[in-house]
């Protein structure tokens, strides 16, 4: 039988791509957790729900830990520079990030069953940039991948 090499993982993939993959497992952890939170609502409230922002941060954490996956994807096969492809990716997951956050909060505080209804300053520009960033950062990583296809 033929001994077959060990592959590294850098030598699969770039450390770009295996930093964007642990990220998304931490976000799909960090998901599994509000899960017990969210159980915990179901099973202590008169009702039987979990607060609606608790239920909301556990279903986005799950949605963009595999959203997360798929720029750590969309990363290793790009073909624009490391820096680019860090920075495409980062700021979806930085939304991302922000946004379970946010959900956590409401869903601690139970202040609210609709965040827009009460707006701060700064919600409409923080939307705009989230907007342009989550979109922005991914054409960018599609272009990256079509760029390589041609």
């Amino acid at each position: 039988m033929a001994a077959t090499a060990d592959p590294r993982l850098p030598d699969l993939v770039g450390t770009d791509t295996t930093v964007f993959v642990l990220v998304a497992g931490v976000i799909l952890a960090w998901g599994l957790v509000l899960g017990v939170w969210k159980y915990h609502g179901i099973r202590t409230s008169p009702d039987r729900t979990a607060h609606l922002y608790v239920d909301i941060a556990h279903r986005a954490a799950l949605l963009y830990s595999f959203a997360t996956l798929v720029l750590a994807a969309l990363v290793e096969l790009s073909s624009f520079p490391t820096v680019v492809n860090v920075v495409a990716a980062a700021v979806p997951v930085v939304f991302f990030v922000a946004a379970i956050v946010s959900y956590c909060v409401h869903g601690a505080l139970r202040d609210t069953d609709n965040q827009f209804v009460d707006l701060t300053p700064g919600t409409y520009a923080f939307m705009i940039a989230l907007i342009v960033g989550e979109i922005g950062g991914v054409v960018v990583l599609i272009a990256g991948v079509v760029a390589r296809l041609a």
